[in-house]
C-alpha cells in the first residue's frame, strides 16, 4: 500500500483489535478497548504473521503495534527466515570511499532479533557485511515478558523505491518491512505507547498524559504537503539496532530513511504539520507516531547508542526525544542530552570563521576524527576539510532547519541544551552568509534554505515568532585529543 494511502487510513485503524479465528491482525479495525482482546493461535503486523504454540492473550498498543502476554513460544515466523536460494547473488560494489556494505551471502533472509544491547551488528540479513549468525533468532523461541522480537521481510532485488521522495529515489536496503512483537506480563493500559524496541526496561507511557495543549494552530504555508503523508512516514517502526553507516542498507525502505539527512527532513517536516492548524483528531497518529519515535529513540540509548556525528548519517534523532519528553513531561528525555551524544550539537560550536560568522561547523569524524577548518583561509583547505565543506554544504543544516524552527516555537530550546546549533541554523538561513558562501570553494547553491521549501516557507513565515534563546549555562565544543573525542567549554561570543 502506498505510504500516502496507509497514512490516510491509519485514522480509521487506529482502534484496538480482537481475536478471529485465524489470528490476530493488527491493521484491522475494532472498536474494542486492548484490555478486551482474548486468545488467538498468532498476530500479524504489516504483512509479518508470529504464530504461537497455544492460543495466547494479545492485543495492540496505542499506535497499532502488537503486544502479547507471555512467556509464550513463538513456533514461527511468516515470511520464514532462512537462506536464500543456492542461486541468489548479490552484487558487491564499493562506494566513492572505498567501503562497501553488502557481500555476496545466502545465509539469512527475513531474519529476527531480541534486542538487548546496542549493537552495530545485525541478525536480519546475511547480505549485509554487518551481519553476525549468533545475532538472528532460531524458531521455535519462548518471547519472555520485557522482550521484544523485531522481524523483518526481506526483499530478493534492488535497488528499490526509497522511503521519502525527493532525494536519492532508490534505495539498497536489503529489507522491506520489519514489524515489533512486544512480550509483557500483563495487559497494558488502552492508551499506552508501544515500548523501546530494545532493552528489557520498558515503562509505559500513555497517550492521555500528552499535552496536546502545547502544540501550535499556526496557519500553513502554500508549499505544505499533504498531512496524511506524514501519518504514512510515522507508522511503523523506525527500527535501529547501533550507530553504523551500513545501516543504510537494513533500513527497512517501508519504515524509515536510511539516511541521517532524510531522517531529519522527515522528522522537520513531521514536527511543523504538528504545528498547522489541522484538526486534533487529523494531527493525533502524527503526534503519537512522532513521539512513538522519541521514545523507540530514547530507549536505545539507555542500552548504549551514542549518535556521534559522521559525515552526514546521524541527524534527526534527538529532536523526537526532546519532543517527546516536551509533550509527555518526561524529565529523563528531556536530559537526554547530558548523557548522549548527537550530530546536531558535536557538529556546531562557536568560534571566528575566516569571513567572521561565529557559529561553525565542524565534520567531527569521517574514516577518523577530523578537526575544525573554518577558522583556517579556504584556500589553504586540505583535501579532507574541503570534503568536510561538501558535507556542510549538502548533508546537515539544510536539513536541520525544521528541527531548530519546531524546537523554537514550541519552547524547547532550552531543553535543547546546545545554543550553537540554532545560532548555526540562523546563520544558515541568512541571506548575508549565502552570499559568503560564494567565496567558498564547492557547491554552494543550498546555502540559505532548507532541503523541503515547506520548510523554507515554514522559517520565512514564523522564524520571527519563535522566543529567542534564554542564553543560559555554559556552552560546549566536542574537541579531539588524539584519537580520544570529548566535550570542552566553549564560550558564546560577545
Amino acid at each position: 500500500m502506498p505510504i500516502a494511502l496507509r497514512g490516510a487510513l491509519l485514522l480509521a485503524l487506529w482502534g484496538s483489535l480482537s481475536a478471529i479465528p485465524s489470528g490476530i491482525h493488527a491493521e484491522e479495525p475494532e472498536s474494542k478497548v486492548a484490555e478486551t482482546v482474548k486468545q488467538a493461535p498468532s498476530i500479524t503486523r504489516f504483512g509479518i504473521t508470529w504464530h504461537f504454540d497455544r492460543e495466547a492473550r494479545c492485543g495492540v498498543f496505542v499506535n497499532g503495534d502488537p503486544w502479547v502476554l507471555g512467556p509464550v513460544k513463538v513456533v514461527s515466523v511468516t515470511p520464514a527466515p532462512g537462506p536464500a536460494a543456492k542461486e541468489a547473488r548479490t552484487k558487491v560494489e564499493k562506494n566513492r570511499f572505498g567501503d562497501a556494505s553488502l557481500q555476496d551471502d545466502n545465509r539469512m533472509r527475513n531474519g529476527s532479533m531480541v534486542l538487548l544491547q546496542a549493537s552495530n551488528k545485525q541478525g536480519f540479513d546475511s547480505r549485509a557485511r554487518n551481519y553476525s549468525p549468533e545475532l538472528s533468532v532460531a524458531f521455535p523461541y519462548t518471547l519472555e515478558p520485557q522482550r521484544s522480537l523485531i522481524s523483518t521481510k526481506s526483499v530478493d532485488t534492488f535497488p528499490n523505491p526509497n522511503f521519502l521522495k525527493g532525494h536519492g529515489e532508490k534505495s539498497s536496503s536489503m529489507l522491506e518491512t520489519a514489524a515489533v512483537l512486544t512480550c509483557l506480563a500483563e495487559p497494558p493500559p488502552a492508551d499506552a505507547f508501544r515500548p523501546c524496541y530494545g532493552g528489557v526496561d520498558k515503562p509505559l507511557y500513555r497517550a492521555g498524559a500528552l499535552k496536546r495543549e502545547r502544540l501550535l494552530q499556526l496557519k500553513p504555508v502554500a508549499s505544505a504537503p499533504p498531512l496524511e503523508e506524514y501519518v504514512g512516514y510515522f507508522s511503523r517502526p523506525w527500527i535501529e539496532y547501533g550507530a553504523t553507516w551500513m545501516q543504510q542498507a537494513t533500513a527497512p525502505n517501508l519504515n524509515r530513511p536510511n539516511y541521517g539527512r532524510e531522517f531529519a527532513r522527515v522528522v522537520s517536516m513531521g514536527a511543523l504539520h504538528l504545528l498547522l492548524d489541522h484538526s486534533a483528531q487529523e494531527k493525533e497518529p502524527l503526534l503519537v507516531g512522532l513521539v512513538q519515535v522519541g521514545i523507540d529513540l530514547h530507549g536505545m540509548t539507555k542500552i548504549g547508542l551514542n549518535y556521534t556525528a559522521d559525515g552526514g548519517h546521524y541527524s534527526g534523532r534527538k529532536f523526537p526525544i526532546v519532543f517527546a519528553g516536551w509533550m509527555l513531561d518526561e524529565p529523563e528525555m528531556l536530559t537526554v542530552a547530558d548523557r548522549v551524544n548527537f550530530q546536531e550539537d558535536q557538529q556546531t560550536y562557536y568560534g571566528r570563521s575566516f569571513f567572521g560568522q561565529t557559529a561553525l561547523f565542524q565534520m567531527v569524524t569521517h574514516h577518523g576524527p577530523r578537526q575544525p577548518y573554518e577558522e583556517k583561509d579556504p584556500q589553504t583547505w586540505d583535501e579532507m576539510d574541503k570534503r568536510s565543506e561538501g558535507y556542510r554544504v549538502c548533508c546537515n543544516a539544510n536539513a536541520w532547519i525544521g528541527e531548530a524552527l519546531a524546537a523554537r516555537l514550541l519552547g524547547m530550546a532550552p531543553a535543547w541544551k546546545h545554543d550553537a546549533f540554532f545560532d548555526y541554523c540562523d546563520r544558515w538561513m541568512s541571506p548575508e552568509d549565502a552570499e559568503i558562501a560564494k567565496k567558498r570553494p564547492g557547491k554552494n547553491d543550498f546555502q540559505g534554505r532548507a532541503w523541503d521549501g515547506f520548510v523554507t516557507d515554514m522559517w520565512k513565515a514564523y522564524r520571527a515568532n519563535g522566543p529567542e534563546l534564554k542564553r543560559e549555562g555554559p556552552c560546549r565544543k566536542w574537541v579531539w585529543e588524539g584519537a580520544k573525542g570529548q566535550w570542552a567549554d566553549n564560550p558564546r561570543p560577545k
